[in-house]
């Protein structure tokens, strides 16, 4: 044999690192990261985004520094702390802006304003100008250039955003161009009110539907093994029957018509005869082919349900194995929360300059303005970097039920033991991984990107080019996870690094094709089972109670949401199903190839899969 299947593959017997070039690589575009963050914060973009600026560029509730060439900057607005726009529904929709003069004031108008006059009145009494800076507020009615330097009348009722001390209608629909998508739907404002008003009178239901999602997940997850097997025969009965049953209703209308043939028929009837002929010839050899199939397939259908089976024990042994979503979950929203605040950090950064209007903008100038690209980069490998912890830490532990022989002898936690293992030696491998799904994941987007600016205005050629490219993309993306998948998992048997570890997953997948087919499509299958059982339980559920209340809600959002829900959480907690059936897999194919059952080579695996 030759060089490759020499190295024998030895479960859990030496730790070392593995691709810690890589690690440090993943560290310094970390630290990067970090860096784009601090410079946001240190240049004011966090204190305009907090605390708002005026079109002068002071920010408000502060004393400013003037900009050259600006009238009204450098302002001291110690008390006006809040902003104001003086046109508030005119918004740019393709730079996602309000187009409009702002100004810090010191209160909002928490009432609607109709003429000049009661601008006048309201800065008066509370005073809060709401005109620009060099108006006073004795001349709003008799200046001529107040026209343009007051807000548009009537101007809305507004009350501060909270911690963004923005001030908004309180009316939101003349935003309604801004949410156009909606619109259509939303025409009329009572429809989106009694929407809201159905979700919140039934919110209790709501929350009590999702976390009956939950508890079907966690039982289903339990007493999957006991009916994977009762789910692979109504699935094959069914695809017999079908097959036979189409099969023999072809040929019966074939002999049907035959008989019936009149010797003047035409000549449509008779290509119609010869078409259902075709046609049932074409069934026949089908059905013979599904069945052939069927008979090759059937040990390593019998293997699936084995898998699964074997992976509803370690459930069992495993218990934290369950809360596994949770954690990866909890830590993407985590990381997804920092990234969107230093988005919007990012979009204040910069040093002012005059626009067009005279007013003052924000822009980076040299190469800081592709800090933004950096950072999407980093959204991408960041959040693949957890989902591939996650992999990774379920892989281990897994690998460490599997390979040890008294089951007694397990750690107190092997999940705890693997993520310690993850960290101290297998991080490297985990940022290369995420890495090579990154590298294929920027293109697509890009891609997906320019299909959606040049919609309407390209042929259909080259639409048709950027959809294959697109679907390639993510046909690769989809491939490279599952080798990704098998990588770690032989990083945690052996301790080796990435490449050597896809190599040998790739050796033994390609080795044993038939096998892993048969686990995809009918594991699949049933786990895709799985998700409609549970999505279909929680909707009844929900049809059920809301009916109750059907008298004064619109129920339809409610049940949308619930089932939305349910069908994300089943997923969630059968895809961890699913990575432990492809762990196990290829633990057996390991365990199959290099041990015979002979004294000193005997098997690890469980009596079902023998």
């Amino acid at each position: 044999s030759h060089k490759s299947s020499k190295r024998e593959w030895k479960p859990l017997e030496d730790h070392s690192c593995t691709d810690v070039p890589w690690l440090l690589l993943f560290i310094l575009f970390c630290t990067g990261m970090g860096f784009i963050c601090g410079f946001s914060i240190a240049t004011g973009a966090a204190a305009r985004l907090l605390s708002g600026y005026d079109s002068y560029g002071n920010i408000c509730g502060q004393k400013n520094v003037k900009v050259e060439g600006i009238i009204n900057s450098g302002l001291d607005l110690t008390h006006k702390k809040y902003v104001f726009f003086l046109d508030p529904c005119n918004i740019d929709l393709v730079h996602q802006r309000i187009k409009s003069l702002s100004l810090c004031v010191s209160a909002c108008p928490r009432k609607e304003l109709k003429t000049l006059a009661d601008i006048q009145k309201f800065a008066e009494t509370n005073g809060s100008t709401l005109c620009s800076y060099e108006l006073q507020s004795s001349e709003y009615t008799t200046d001529p250039r107040a026209a343009k330097l007051c807000p548009k009348y009537p101007v809305p009722e507004s009350a501060p955003i909270p911690f963004f001390h923005r001030c908004a209608p309180v009316n939101i629909s003349c935003y309604a161009k801004f949410a156009e998508a909606l619109i259509t739907f939303v025409s009329d404002s009572s429809v989106l009110h009694r929407l809201i008003s159905g979700v919140m009178t039934s919110k209790e239901i709501i929350m009590g539907l999702c976390l009956l999602s939950l508890v079907l997940s966690m039982i289903l997850m339990v007493i999957i093994r006991y009916i994977s097997r009762v789910l692979v025969w109504i699935l094959t009965i069914l695809v017999i029957l079908g097959s036979l049953g189409g099969t023999g209703v072809l040929w019966w209308l074939y002999a049907k018509q035959r008989v019936s043939a009149s010797p003047l028929e035409t000549q449509i009837a008779k290509d119609n005869l010869q078409a259902l002929l075709i046609y049932a010839i074409a069934a026949t050899v089908f059905t013979v082919i599904l069945f052939l199939i069927m008979l090759i397939m059937r040990k390593r259908v019998a293997l699936t349900i084995a898998l699964f089976h074997v992976a509803g024990k370690v459930f069992i042994h495993l218990p934290l194995l369950v809360f596994q979503p949770f954690w990866t979950f909890f830590v993407l929203i985590l990381f997804w929360t920092y990234w969107i605040t230093v988005l919007l950090f990012l979009g204040t950064t910069g040093s002012p300059v005059p626009n067009e209007e005279g007013f003052v903008e924000f822009r980076m100038v040299g190469p800081l303005k592709y800090m933004w690209w950096y950072h999407v980069v980093g959204l991408i490998w960041i959040s693949e970097f957890i989902l591939a912890c996650q992999q990774m830490t379920v892989a281990g532990a897994v690998v460490t039920y599997y390979f040890t022989r008294e089951k007694r002898n397990l750690p107190f936690t092997p999940i705890l033991a693997s993520v310690n293992r993850l960290v101290c030696y297998h991080l490297g491998t985990v940022a290369k991984g995420s890495f090579i799904i990154t590298l294929v994941k920027i293109p697509r987007m890009i891609l997906m990107y320019i299909h959606t600016q040049l919609k309407g205005k390209e042929n259909a050629c080259a639409r048709c080019m950027l959809k294959a490219c697109i679907c390639c993309l993510w046909c690769l993306e989809k491939c490279l996870t599952y080798l990704n998948q098998n990588a770690y998992t032989a990083t945690a048997i052996n301790s080796t690094n990435f490449c050597t570890s896809a190599k040998d997953a790739f050796v033994i997948l390609v080795e044993n094709a038939l096998r892993v087919a048969a686990i995809n499509t009918v594991g699949d299958f049933m786990l895709f089972l799985g998700k409609v059982l549970i999505v279909c339980s929680t909707g009844l559920a929900g049809i059920m109670l809301l009916n109750y209340q059907r008298d004064y809600t619109i129920w339809v959002l409610p049940l949308v949401i619930v089932c939305l829900f349910a069908f994300l959480v089943a997923h969630c907690f059968l895809s961890i199903y699913e990575m432990v059936v492809d762990v196990l897999f290829l633990c057996f194919a390991i365990d199959t190839k290099y041990n015979d059952g002979s004294p000193g080579r005997e098997f690890y695996m469980d009596k079902v899969l023998m």
